[in-house]
């Protein structure tokens, strides 16, 4: 069966997160979950069950993962609500076949995407700075010699469990907008919207890095570890830039998909840097 091949891999992830987080079990429960519902969308989109085939029973899946029938539930809930599987319960779930496709506003939004699938997405700012932007930062914001931005440094949760630390650069005008937040605001993106600063197009970059000391301390990660990165330049309806942005997942919290056709593409490729 498809999840067998995973349980071995769970059982490698979890030796180290247990070690990491041994202190609190909720916590720990709560990522496994997740990474069950990670292993099941692999496995989903690589075809191993077909669409309108049909998922092993929960108390199977709970057996093969060592879990219980309650995280198993939790994990079908997040393809439920990605549109992965059906939502009868009492009968092995029906695999659809495509995933629920984010809105816009979900894609830049972490807030509003963690709720779409039923988490309940939380935020803490570990650091902001006033601070003369440095050359990358000119280029990417459009800035002259001399101009000053803001730099934020945040770590995002689901369901209290940290998952993301995002690190985002703002022009002076939207700064001031996120600086008056609540260290703890559950999102910048609706104050920001408020006082009319609106995006409406987002150039998104994807690929891994490894762990610094921040990821490490506020993830609970080790120095190196393998993280997935998405680099982000955000504009408004004038193209003006609002947002330089580099956000770090834990593996197994996130998947991004992309859908290109021989008549549209907005898939590339380049050297990594």
């Amino acid at each position: 069966m498809p999840y067998a091949r995973v349980r071995a891999d769970r059982s490698t992830h979890y030796g180290h997160r247990r070690r990491l987080t041994g202190a609190n079990v909720a916590d720990a429960r709560q990522a496994m979950y997740r990474q069950v519902a990670a292993d099941l969308r692999h496995a989903i989109t690589d075809g191993a069950y077909g669409s309108g085939g049909r998922l092993p029973a929960e108390s199977a899946l709970a057996e093969a993962y060592g879990v219980s029938r309650g995280t198993i539930r939790q994990a079908l809930s997040v393809l439920r609500a990605d549109g992965l599987v059906t939502s009868r319960r009492g009968t092995r779930r029906v695999v659809l076949g495509t995933a629920r496709v984010p809105t816009f506003r979900e894609s830049l939004s972490f807030t509003r995407w963690a709720r779409s699938i039923g988490e309940e997405p939380g935020g803490r700012v570990v650091d902001i700075a006033r601070v003369p932007a440095d050359e990358v930062e000119r280029e990417q914001l459009r800035l002259e010699a001399g101009d000053h931005v803001y730099r934020v440094l945040r770590v995002r949760t689901l369901s209290a469990v940290p998952v993301m630390v995002e690190r985002t650069v703002y022009p002076e005008r939207v700064g001031e907008i996120v600086a008056a937040c609540d260290p703890a605001a559950v999102s910048h993106t609706v104050p920001m919207e408020e006082r009319g600063v609106v995006i409406t197009d987002a150039h998104h970059t994807i690929d891994v890095t490894g762990a610094d000391e921040d990821d490490s301390r506020l993830l609970g990660c080790r120095v190196g570890d393998a993280l997935l990165r998405e680099r982000r330049r955000s504009t408004d309806p004038a193209g003006s830039p609002v947002e330089w942005a580099e956000d770090r997942y834990l593996p197994g919290t996130i998947a991004f998909a992309v859908h290109n056709s021989a008549a549209a593409s907005s898939l590339s490729r380049r050297p990594a840097l």
